[in-house]
């Protein structure tokens, strides 16, 4: 015959039994929405990096146009084409700023890659953010580059049309 105290025993454990249970199911929900939300960040940080190595692309493309305009424009002034040397000097200002702007979405990249590097904390996060990073800094420098290139145009023009 169980007595009373076993019979609570028995129900206090299966009340126990049945909290693990519930427990447990609910730790598979958290964990299968959690490794759903991780691949994601993983997802964007790939993107955030080929977004930021594209636009230091384009702002390097950019600063080259700048360049050619530039020489363009000094290889007019010589031959006194007063409006081909404008148009150059008009064209390596818009390089100028196309590269500013492709800087721009470098940087945003980087930070997004930087945040889903926190959110992660894992070693292939961390990398991309690092070379999202070093993406921004090659758009800035080129960008810098064609604005300097820019005003070199601009300043040819100048002297032609006096």
């Amino acid at each position: 015959m169980v007595s009373d105290s076993e019979k609570k025993i028995y129900a206090k454990l299966a009340e126990l039994e049945s909290e693990m249970h519930a427990l447990r199911e609910g730790y598979l929900v958290v964990n299968k929405r959690y490794a759903l939300a991780l691949d994601s960040m993983k997802a964007l940080t790939a993107n955030a990096l080929e977004a930021a190595t594209r636009a230091a692309l384009a702002a390097e493309k950019s600063a080259l146009a700048s360049k050619s305009a530039t020489e363009a424009a000094k290889a007019a002034s010589v031959k006194l084409v007063i409006e081909a040397t404008e148009a150059a000097a008009e064209a390596a200002s818009l390089a100028a700023l196309a590269a500013s702007e492709a800087a721009a979405a470098a940087s945003a990249a980087a930070a997004a890659a930087a945040s889903a590097a926190a959110f992660q904390a894992e070693e292939t996060a961390l990398q991309a953010s690092a070379e999202a990073a070093n993406a921004t800094s090659r758009a800035t420098a080129a960008a810098a580059t064609a604005a300097k290139m820019a005003n070199e145009a601009a300043a040819i023009a100048r002297t032609v049309r006096k």
